[in-house]
């Protein structure tokens, strides 16, 4: 699924995250060596670097919330690791604020203390965000042989027929990822014309849209389940169960979905 929040097709919330996780680790270590070697120096550079690790937290969860209700397929295995990906972010960015708040009127055990424990939630954090970017390729723009690029629309929703793209806007095997209201639809052309299906993976409920479409076949990109595109038939697991699929007629140079 392409990022919401991009330059150029490239995700800005990966490249704002080396920041804060620098900046944040950096505290911990100068405060540990002001300990260790007895030197105010490194206590002061410390808070220098903790409030600049809040600050960045802050401007990277912007892209990050975007692409949390822009990107991250709805009713997903990664929208539950996303959200609790966000509040672990939320939780740490608070525990170094008490952290920073604290430095001048408490014992430097307390300051360090709680800066390990963000430290932590911070791997934790990262682990998720790692799962979510590398194995559920949030964020990622899939090309395959005459993919074409990423296509996205918003049709309005009216009842009955509604249209969805012209009659020669994609090629043979390239995708559509069309909004019907709250429903995601994937508009595709296959050797023999038009066909439209729901962009749900009954497996964890990845995006097809985010897949491949070869020979009239769909296939997850999460764990490679395959679906007949017309008929939504399962053709490969580890899915189960079919997916539905939407009637499509082409008319006047336009293409609609029965939906």
């Amino acid at each position: 699924m392409r990022s919401k929040a991009n330059i150029k097709g490239h995700p800005i919330h990966p490249i704002l995250i080396p920041f804060p996780i620098a900046f944040l680790i950096g505290a911990l270590v100068f405060d540990v060596l002001s300990i260790v070697k007895k030197n105010a120096g490194f206590w002061q550079t410390g808070s220098y670097l903790e409030i600049a690790g809040i600050i960045t937290a802050l401007i990277a969860a912007v892209p990050g919330i975007i692409d949390y209700f822009g990107t991250v397929p709805p009713q997903s295995s990664a929208k539950k690791r996303a959200t609790a990906h966000g509040l672990v972010n939320l939780a740490l960015v608070v525990v170094f604020t008490v952290a920073y708040t604290l430095r001048g009127d408490s014992p430097a055990g307390i300051i360090i203390g709680l800066e390990v424990v963000g430290a932590v939630m911070l791997f934790i954090s990262g682990w998720m965000g790692g799962t979510l970017a590398y194995r559920n390729q949030i964020g990622v723009d899939i090309r395959y042989a005459d993919a074409g690029k990423w296509n996205e629309s918003i049709a309005a929703q009216t009842a009955g027929v509604i249209e969805v793209a012209g009659a020669d806007e994609l090629k043979t095997n390239q995708m559509k990822l069309v909004h019907i209201g709250s429903k995601r639809v994937v508009l595709g052309k296959t050797e023999t014309g038009y066909v439209a299906f729901e962009d749900r993976c009954c497996h964890k409920g990845g995006s097809l849209a985010g897949g491949a479409m070869l020979c009239g076949t769909v296939q997850c990109p999460w764990h490679g389940s395959q679906f007949d595109c017309a008929t939504g038939l399962v053709k490969a697991g580890p899915a189960k169960e079919n997916i539905k699929v939407y009637p499509v007629k082409e008319s006047g140079g336009k293409i609609y979905i029965d939906y």
